[in-house]
């Protein structure tokens, strides 16, 4: 059966005739509307089997007040946790909100933005997927002064409110406690270098290493792409090498649960032979063995931030803030050698 499309009142506007507001008041027996027009458009609202759309009504009755989410994905408890900060805070300031996911496509999280706008959201919280390098379906956004609050992965942060991690104190801090920990070639496992969490990350490490006075040796970073099977890939490459590294920094929870099974698979010793941190909020972390020291977010708080600044825009106040939320060094088995 043929999938029948939706008559809506241009639809009826056009064979009747009359404009788009005429035919909805003379379906609601407006006395503005002669009786005739008004019989008129209902027989042929019968005819076409039409029906009101709830949402559109809602949005012209201004309720209710919704705000769109833009993330690269939300079975990771790091982003599940920072979507209920934001839809907790939103409904306590009377806000409904829809989460559109772009899988870390470009054009996927193009669309979303684009379908978003089309659904008239009051303003807009987004995380960049890895594919984003091209920024100007967010310049749009500004240029229509549509309200919009950056998180985790950012850019143009001279239009844009951000929430993101303290990316450099933390990678430095948790490559210090390696080197405090007896490991002395420490590798870098990132995702592309492009995304700005990557490059800050990157960085916190480098500054850790040259304050220790130990050479960069460029090998020991690989940055790929933040994903389970690039994560092994990476650390293969690493263990591969004529010095493997003893120890690695993972800059996420996906990379350093990879980093961790291809390190068991080549029978290495955790943290014996290769010591290693990841960056992580999730209870997985005392699930696995060893335990996985790791960067732990305060992922919720995270959300909340993010969805109280755009509040504070939606309500005028059009100050960009860069807002960093602290982390904290969790240290569990993997990374003390014995």
């Amino acid at each position: 059966m043929e999938h029948q499309k939706h008559t809506s009142l241009k639809d009826m506007a056009r064979i009747l005739g009359v404009s788009i507001p005429t035919v909805s008041r003379a379906l609601k027996d407006s006395p503005e509307i002669s009786r005739e027009l008004c019989a008129r458009a209902k027989q042929l609202a019968r005819e076409m089997n039409y029906r009101p759309n709830p949402f559109a009504m809602s949005l012209r009755k201004n309720t209710p007040r919704i705000i769109g989410v833009v993330v690269p994905e939300i079975v990771t408890h790091f982003f599940s946790s920072i979507l209920s900060g934001i839809e907790d805070m939103a409904i306590a300031n009377g806000y409904f909100v829809i989460i559109a996911t772009s899988h870390e496509l470009y054009e996927h999280e193009k669309r979303n933005i684009e379908n978003l706008v089309n659904m008239r959201v009051e303003g807009i919280i987004a995380c960049l997927s890895q594919e984003t390098t091209d920024y100007r379906h967010f310049t749009t956004l500004s240029d229509i002064n549509m309200p919009v609050v950056l998180f985790d992965r950012v850019c143009l942060p001279e239009l844009f409110s951000t929430v993101v991690a303290d990316g450099v104190q933390s990678a430095q801090k948790a490559t210090q406690h390696l080197l405090d920990n007896g490991s002395r070639r420490i590798a870098f496992i990132g995702g592309a270098n492009h995304l700005d969490i990557v490059k800050r990350r990157k960085h916190g490490y480098l500054e850790a290493l040259r304050e220790n006075k130990i050479p960069i040796e460029r090998e020991l970073v690989v940055c790929r792409k933040i994903d389970y099977e690039e994560g092994k890939i990476a650390t293969e490459t690493l263990l591969s090498l004529p010095e493997p590294p003893d120890a690695i920094l993972a800059m996420n929870d996906t990379l350093a649960f990879a980093a961790m099974e291809v390190i068991k698979r080549h029978g290495l010793r955790i943290p014996q032979d290769v010591a290693l941190i990841g960056y992580t909020d999730e209870q997985h972390a005392n699930y696995v063995e060893p335990k996985l020291s790791a960067i732990s977010h305060q992922t919720y708080l995270m959300g909340e931030t993010a969805c109280r600044l755009l509040i504070e825009q939606i309500r005028g106040d059009k100050t960009i803030k860069q807002v960093v939320i602290p982390t904290h060094l969790q240290i569990r088995e993997s990374s003390v050698k014995k």
